[in-house]
């Protein structure tokens, strides 16, 4: 039955009531190592998806690797969308090793977790793991991670698939959330998918 239960919220449509993003490693240092999408578009889907967190009041959870005591400079694009956050800290390469990442994910009572950042095969893959063999619908955000080469990201993402997670881009993202276009906020959604799709 829980299987069952996992297999449908991986597959089903996005809850926005029932998500939250996680923000992964996106720090000067690591997202320069992207080779499978460009750094600018990289930033730009980043700020989207913090643009659709804040609108349909999804939380947001920033996780980063420490760098010899100093406060890791993330992408600005987060702040920039999402407003003032703290960054958590952790010193593994599988944030769900971490119990205050775990305990924010689990206090916000969402189920389904939308994963972004750099690299693909570590800093994104393994929570995905985790959390699918947790009971969570998780969910790449493809267009809002970077790999650090074309072939190892698609093993992290063939493995990660096979393990009931998912794959997803912004612009699917913005259009499945989106809901009734006479709202305000359905509007927003379909004007970040456009700035997107002319980029």
């Amino acid at each position: 039955m829980m299987e069952q239960k996992l297999s449908q919220r991986q597959h089903a449509q996005i809850d926005p009531d029932d998500a939250l993003v996680l923000f992964l490693d996106l720090q000067a240092g690591i997202v320069e190592l992207t080779q499978t999408n460009p750094l600018d578009r990289l930033r730009r889907s980043v700020g989207a998806l913090g643009k659709l967190a804040t609108i349909f009041g999804m939380p947001v959870v920033v996780s980063a690797v420490p760098e010899q005591n100093i406060e890791s400079a993330m992408l600005p694009e987060i702040r920039e969308s999402i407003g003032e956050y703290t960054v958590q800290y952790r010193t593994t390469c599988d944030s769900f090793q971490n119990h205050r990442v775990r305990d924010l994910i689990a206090a916000s009572g969402r189920r389904t977790i939308l994963l972004s950042g750099v690299a693909t095969e570590l800093a994104v893959q393994l929570p995905a793991l985790s959390a699918s063999a947790a009971g969570y619908g998780a969910f790449v955000v493809i267009d809002a991670c970077g790999g650090l080469s074309a072939r190892t990201e698609r093993a992290a993402l063939d493995r990660i698939h096979q393990a009931g997670g998912s794959s997803i881009s912004v612009v699917t993202l913005a259009g499945e959330i989106a809901g009734d276009l006479r709202e305000r906020r359905a509007q927003q959604a379909i004007e970040i998918l456009f700035e997107l799709a002319k980029a």
